[in-house]
């Protein structure tokens, strides 16, 4: 192959790394890759790098599903789940730069019906808020409710109504997704399109982003897909597509790093793709201006100071640079993009396996490179802490298996534990006599879900979930009378972190 000063080609990549390209990008990148996916046990990765208008790289490495041939590339799909979130953000930042309604309007002008936990916050709530996690609630709070559920996206608005916020509305930050929902559904009332139609038609189909879609459903059906895993319980195990098209503002898009070069070029071009203007720069600016304060500490292990949330979209200082970027996660799957305009640098991670933290150490170490921070390996920092929380739930796995192990008798019988439970977000689960010592829980929402109890000690049980994904954990029941009263659930953080106590009463209780 022809070389022309330091030009390199990077196998089976796309194009040319010129001489301004740091050494750690054409010397050790594919190497450092190739290592980490195998300690981390990734089965599939897909990395692109935008810079200066150019894809400078778009590569796949591994496979698609750990226990067959085919090869990840770059147009391998991936769930990108809250990757999903800069698709919302922009079209609700377009409709209100055509003045087709306000980002500062309420909510309920829209959905009147729409009702927070309380009467004050629903009288305020803006379009803004909802746009960026700033409504008093918890991280994650209510999506063990709405994930992979039956809910209709109505259903899940309803329900956000018996979410009893921690914090306080537009003071504290506590990641939402049904708020991007909220805002989905508002967008439908304003134009007419659903939000699929709507997006597909005002930026994937002008980007030429051909491969991308706005569902999850169907997607085990196409071609060159990979499938989701997890290695949560060191097997690594692959998992059941999400569905999660409910929460689609939310999460639910599916793409590839060839198409999504796409979308960074026209994050970097202020709105324009290959000359041509798609978006106005002030739905941009609108997208990335800051509605709430994230983080503003120094960050002890990266040049970050502050962190702040845009619409769907978090910013932070980046050793002097600004940086935007977001996360995905689905089971089975995290995903990241993250753009520095500053440098004309984007940068895609897409992996399949959703108990690593490979897919940020290596954003970051490609940060350090074209920013100027001192190389440390940060896949090796990150091994650290995940080997540190891998240890405690080895542990706490091992001990549940001893209080099976003991083979304790139930105080009372097993027909005393069964019956249906009651929680006001939730709703209804029921739990049925299965075996010596073992009871089954179905629940009403997540119909292909359900969940094998085993009797430990102390009315607990050992949880285990038919989707490996949502975890093990222990039910603990309260007995009144000799009859079970309450039972508590979890699942894993992943989805959300606080359990659930559900109650034979069917008013429930009003916790969370």
């Amino acid at each position: 192959m022809k070389k022309i000063g330091l030009t390199a080609f990077l196998a089976g990549g796309i194009n040319i790394l010129s001489a301004q390209t740091p050494s750690f990008i054409s010397d050790s990148l594919d190497s450092y890759i190739q290592r980490g996916i195998k300690e981390w046990q990734v089965p599939g990765l897909a990395v692109a790098i935008v810079k200066d208008g150019q894809v400078l790289l778009q590569k796949g490495y591994g496979v698609r599903r750990v226990d067959q041939p085919e090869k990840v590339d770059e147009n391998t799909l991936f769930m990108i789940a809250s990757n999903s979130k800069l698709f919302t953000g922009t079209a609700i930042a377009k409709l209100d730069y055509e003045k087709k309604l306000s980002l500062n309007d309420n909510v309920t002008r829209y959905l009147p019906w729409f009702r927070m936990w309380d009467s004050t916050t629903t009288r305020l709530i803006t379009i803004r808020d909802v746009l960026c996690h700033r409504l008093g609630t918890r991280t994650f709070q209510g999506d063990f409710t709405f994930w992979d559920s039956n809910l209709s996206k109505d259903s899940i608005l309803w329900k956000l109504r018996y979410l009893k916020p921690s914090g306080q509305f537009r003071q504290d930050y506590g990641y939402c997704n049904a708020g991007f929902l909220t805002a989905g559904q508002i967008l439908q009332r304003v134009t007419g399109q659903t939000w699929e139609q709507y997006v597909q038609a005002q930026v994937l189909t002008p980007l030429g982003m051909r491969n991308t879609y706005m569902n999850t459903a169907g997607m085990a059906q196409r071609a060159n897909v990979a499938s989701p895993h997890t290695n949560m319980f060191s097997t690594l195990t692959v998992l059941p597509f999400d569905q999660i098209d409910n929460l689609g503002p939310a999460a639910s898009m599916v793409s590839n790093v060839k198409d999504l070069t796409r979308w960074l070029r026209l994050q970097l071009d202020s709105g324009r793709f290959e000359g041509n203007r798609i978006l106005p720069w002030e739905v941009l600016q609108k997208t990335r201006d800051a509605n709430i304060t994230v983080s503003n500490r120094k960050n002890n292990q990266y040049p970050i100071h502050f962190v702040t949330y845009g619409l769907g979209v978090y910013a932070a200082d980046y050793n002097g640079r600004q940086v935007y970027w977001h996360t995905g996660g689905a089971f089975g799957f995290v995903t990241n993009l993250c753009f520095v305009p500053e440098e004309k640098l984007g940068i895609v991670i897409l992996t399949n396996n959703d108990n690593q933290s490979f897919f940020e150490a290596l954003r970051y170490q490609i940060l350090d490179a074209y920013l100027g921070v001192p190389y440390k390996d940060r896949s090796r920092f990150l091994q650290g802490i995940a080997a540190k929380n891998n240890r405690q739930m080895e542990a706490d796995l091992k001990h549940m298996q001893d209080r099976v192990n003991a083979r304790n008798s139930t105080p009372v019988p097993l027909e005393a534990y069964t019956g249906d439970y009651y929680n006001t977000v939730y709703g209804k689960i029921h739990i049925s006599k299965a075996g010596n010592n073992q009871l089954r829980c179905t629940f009403q929402h997540h119909p292909d879900l359900s969940a094998t109890l085993e009797y430990m000690d102390n009315n607990a049980f050992r949880l285990t979930y038919s989707n490996i994904g949502f975890g093990v954990f222990p039910a603990v029941f309260t007995l009144k009378e000799g009859k079970a009263e309450t039972v508590q659930i979890k699942a894993t953080d992943f989805i959300e972190y606080d359990a659930y106590l559900f109650a034979r009463d069917p008013q429930g209780l009003m916790v969370k």
